[in-house]
């Protein structure tokens, strides 16, 4: 009786490996998929800010506040 056959032997899956790692499609989709990346970490990173900027004015700083608590640290530098 013969042996029933499993999957793909190791040659085909590096062969298929490396047949999409050329594929222009999968380059794409990479492109796409960085892209969206980037765009939703910038995302969070505005979130964030607005988050620290609600704290900030919750706690009476404003822009004139902040400027005269740094004006020191121009000096200096």
């Amino acid at each position: 009786m013969k042996e029933k056959e499993w999957g793909l032997t190791d040659e085909q899956v590096e062969a298929e490996i490396e047949r999409l790692n050329a594929s222009e499609a999968v380059a794409l989709a990479r492109r796409e998929a960085r892209l969206r990346y980037r765009r939703r970490q910038y995302l969070y990173q505005l979130r964030d800010l607005e988050k620290k900027g609600k704290a900030l004015l919750a706690a009476g700083i404003t822009r004139e506040v902040l400027d005269s608590m740094y004006e020191n640290c121009d000096e200096e530098a």
